[in-house]
């Protein structure tokens, strides 16, 4: 039986990319609004949060914000709303930062990590590999240490396709980045959905077997792809994209839900 109650989507902001970002060697002339999205999930161990979105006080500081999310990073200023902030969102669900014990991250990016601050009592899962690259000479303009390198972190570090609790698995994905991870979630009606996250931003990543144009570990970004579609076959699973602009419009979206 799944302990998963409740999945919300949290739209936390756009992030403006080229295509090229999103499907290697494609799209160079086009620039899309790509949706950030994050996931709560309400389970019968407590809450779940995956992912945080963007840095909110790095963005609007105008020095701060040139320096981690520029034209070195991105073509243009990503744009969060006031109803995007995670903390509204969890506050319109009527939660606060201290109700969630645990957060999963995906990978270490800078749209992924951005508001973890918040949540540094809570218990924070990573892959090991994800873990070591990250804290490691990575070198990569989209990782932002500041975000997740903070005394006193309570990490539990995982390695490869793990169960979290009935209901939940995280499913190494790795590609996009050394550790990156994608989750199955099964909800009481019994629907699957597969949060792909990074593995593949847009449905063409997936329908045409095209990596991310951001790849640390090419050689792995099309199994990864390839290992989601199996997984979604064998399940029933719907795949559902953290950026895919045309899925996020279609999406139930918090304070709704999907149970």
């Amino acid at each position: 039986m799944t302990s998963i109650r409740r999945l919300y989507v949290l739209l936390c902001g756009y992030e403006m990319l080229q295509k090229s970002s999103s499907t290697r060697d494609r799209g160079h002339r086009f620039i899309l609004a790509e949706p950030i999205c994050a996931y709560l999930l309400d389970t019968a161990d407590g809450f779940v949060l995956i992912d945080t979105g963007l840095n909110l006080a790095v963005l609007r500081d105008p020095v701060a914000c040139q320096r981690s999310y520029g034209a070195h990073v991105y073509p243009s200023t990503p744009i969060v709303l006031p109803e995007h902030e995670v903390l509204a969102q969890l506050g319109a669900i009527g939660l606060t930062p201290a109700d969630i014990g645990h957060v999963i991250l995906s990978h270490v990016h800078i749209d992924h990590t951005g508001e973890l601050h918040h949540f540094r009592h809570a218990r924070i899962s990573v892959q090991r590999r994800e873990h070591e690259w990250a804290f490691g000479p990575h070198g990569n303009i989209a990782v932002r240490n500041a975000d997740f390198d903070h005394p006193g972190m309570n990490w539990q570090i995982v390695d490869g396709d793990w169960r979290v609790m009935p209901g939940l698995e995280g499913i190494l994905t790795a590609g996009h980045t050394p550790g990156h991870q994608s989750f199955v979630v099964e909800l009481p009606s019994g629907d699957v959905k597969l949060l792909t996250c990074d593995a593949g931003d847009l449905m063409e990543n997936f329908d045409d077997e095209i990596a991310p144009g951001e790849t640390a570990v090419i050689e792995a970004a099309i199994p990864s792809i390839r290992k989601i579609k199996q997984i979604a076959a064998e399940r029933g699973a719907e795949l559902m994209l953290l950026h895919d602009p045309n899925m996020v419009q279609r999406l139930r979206l918090a304070p709704d839900w999907y149970e």
